[in-house]
């Protein structure tokens, strides 16, 4: 049917997304998944016991609009626990339907038309979309090719007075790269005094890897007071499909995202919040997942050692970068077609992270996938020779 009224498109440049789209191709191909970030391999047994106890027990229907008091409280131990920052069960937590819902309601919420929103390229591809819709301007800030770390100097540079919030992501996806202590001071500095919001993209805090610990934003007094810390539980718990975040705030900038969050889906699914509040008593079941990635990010480097691919180092996520520049003029998006056409391997081409497509070269693959998954892949890889 086609409708008798021409749309207005808010986003009249934006299609449909490159993880569709390769999805879409790699099924048509029967590609191996290396491209997307959801596990391959089984959650923890016992979430899926408690999520259908709390169905049978009769938790079916609306859970409070912030989320359960349970969940809540959990999470505001686990955070103190690890970072000492304290959150207000009450009116500084909040569970979402997802960590993008959080994204969305806290951008919906805290920024107004006409201001300026900083995130560093590459990026995850929804951060400027968001702001687009508010009437907000996005300011993309690249990072460094030679290291993917953050210029703080050029961040400097490109804060105005209309500048209202910058999206930081750490660690990083697609980079891997991992905030370090000179990032948090920079930062910091260049915060102080201003009524410049941070918004922190957490969703990978418990893959961080080689002893390099997370650096939350909950973690720094300064910072916390002006910051909304977005997280995941499908990311630490292996359901992507569950939909289930939370984010933290003080509780003004807390009582505006809850605004946005009542009218956007009012309260996550029930049964998955008593999981997950369960599953925060066991805190092993967090705790060990950054040597649970490190050995599948070891596991995919290894073996990709005879590839042709230069792979640069992850200090955390669920990704690798792999380059190769140096044995082919081809574009990222035409690496990736060929890898699923004649290897059968599927991976993300790197200008899809950047507003403008810049092509470096590079591809993302994804570690998080089970042993024989990423040892077929890799085999496959060092199998393909460029034509």
């Amino acid at each position: 049917m086609q409708s008798v009224i021409p749309p207005r498109s808010k986003l009249p440049d934006v299609g449909t997304t490159i993880f569709t789209t390769i999805g879409q191709l790699s099924a048509e191909h029967q590609a191996l998944n290396l491209s997307s970030g959801a596990p391959s391999f089984d959650c923890d047994p016992l979430l899926i016991d408690s999520t259908a106890r709390a169905m049978r027990a009769g938790h079916n229907q609306y859970a409070p609009m912030p989320g359960l008091p349970a969940l809540r409280e959990a999470l505001a131990d686990k955070v103190a626990r690890l970072y000492g920052g304290r959150y207000d069960p009450e009116s500084e937590i909040t569970i979402l339907a997802s960590a993008s819902q959080g994204l969305y309601s806290a951008i919906s919420a805290l920024v107004h038309p006409g201001d300026e929103v900083i995130y560093f390229e590459p990026a995850f591809d929804s951060y400027s979309p968001i702001a687009r819709l508010q009437g907000a301007v996005p300011v993309p800030v690249k990072m460094s090719l030679e290291n993917y770390r953050i210029d703080w100097d050029a961040v400097a540079a490109a804060v105005t007075p209309r500048t209202r919030m910058i999206i930081v992501n750490s660690p990083h996806n697609p980079t891997g790269m991992v905030f370090g202590e000179q990032d948090i001071q920079r930062l910091t500095a260049l915060t102080a005094g201003t009524d410049i919001l941070i918004l922190s993209d957490e969703v990978y805090e418990h893959v961080v890897f080689d002893g390099v610990p997370h650096r939350s934003m909950a973690a720094y007094p300064a910072l916390a007071e002006r910051s909304v810390v977005v997280s995941s539980f499908g990311k630490t718990y292996s359901v992507t499909g569950w939909r289930v975040g939370y984010c933290l705030a003080p509780a003004e900038l807390m009582l505006e995202i809850r605004k946005v969050h009542q009218f956007m889906v009012f309260a996550a699914d029930t049964p998955m919040q008593y999981a997950f509040a369960e599953a925060l008593t066991r805190p092993e079941s967090y705790l060990g997942l950054s040597a649970f990635y490190q050995q599948k990010r070891d596991i995919l480097a290894t073996a990709l050692r005879d590839s042709p691919f230069k792979l640069l180092p992850s200090g955390g996520s669920f990704f690798l970068l792999a380059q190769f520049s140096h044995f082919s003029a081809d574009s990222d998006n035409d690496m990736v077609i060929k890898l699923i056409r004649d290897a059968k391997v599927s991976s993300i081409p790197l200008s899809a992270f950047y507003h403008d497509g810049a092509d470096t070269g590079m591809i993302r693959l994804s570690f998080a996938k089970d042993e024989q998954t990423l040892l077929e892949g890799a085999r496959r890889l060092c199998a393909w020779r460029p034509e």
